[in-house]
């Protein structure tokens, strides 16, 4: 877990714009994940925990077509939410332009576009898992149960994204101050997609466990 190939695409991708390598965590994936947690979480983990037996009950079973279909919703999405982060600046941005202000409320209005379309389609992935089979009732529980504890600090983490990019504004219009404006295009579209497939992992998850039941 302390492996480089371990990251999201997300963390490399910021860790190749330090100038100075980013150290690697002492910790262990548990003992980094305990540190999100406090004693009230612990405690909830716990009684969400404890409560997953119940879940196992016969119920009915969804139509068969429950399974192409999440997989496909889940593919519109991200499509939809790749289509919206990869449609460039209008107007279009100028080398003469010295604010990061407009791209700034770009990186915002894509993670809220991502959060609002995300967050939706989880929670019907999870009423899709509940209506299946108990042990995917049972998924479907412990992913609502982290999704309340971990979902505001992931979000916190992710709102830090603006402060790498504009950086980043700061190094292309150094560096190519007459043709800054493409390659920074690319740095912004290339974290977006990458905070995209990390936000994306929960759903990936939920439609795999679909398709292998």
């Amino acid at each position: 877990m302390r492996s480089h190939f371990n990251r999201s695409a997300l963390v490399r991708q910021l860790a190749s714009w330090s100038p100075a390598p980013m150290e690697l965590p002492r910790q262990d994936l548990a003992e980094r994940l305990g540190g999100w947690l406090n004693v009230a979480d612990a405690i909830a983990l716990n009684a969400a925990h404890q409560a997953l037996p119940a879940l196992a009950v016969a119920r009915p079973r969804t139509a068969r077509t429950a399974v192409p279909d999440a997989r496909a919703e889940l593919q519109r999405l991200r499509a939809t939410l790749t289509q919206a982060i990869g449609t460039p600046p209008h107007p279009p941005t100028e080398a003469s332009d010295t604010e990061f202000a407009p791209h700034h409320q770009r990186c915002l209005d894509q993670q809220r576009r991502m959060e609002m379309g995300i967050d939706a389609l989880r929670k019907h992935l999870r009423q899709t898992l509940a209506a299946t089979s108990p042990k995917l009732a049972q998924l479907a529980a412990l992913d609502a149960a982290l999704d309340q504890m971990l979902g505001g600090r992931e979000q916190r983490l992710l709102a830090g994204l603006p402060a790498f990019l504009k950086a980043r504004f700061e190094h292309w219009r150094q560096a190519e101050p007459e043709a800054w404006p493409a390659p920074f295009e690319q740095d912004l579209q290339q974290a977006l997609l990458a905070e995209l497939e990390l936000r994306l992992q929960p759903l990936l998850g939920m439609v795999e466990a679909l398709e292998r039941h």
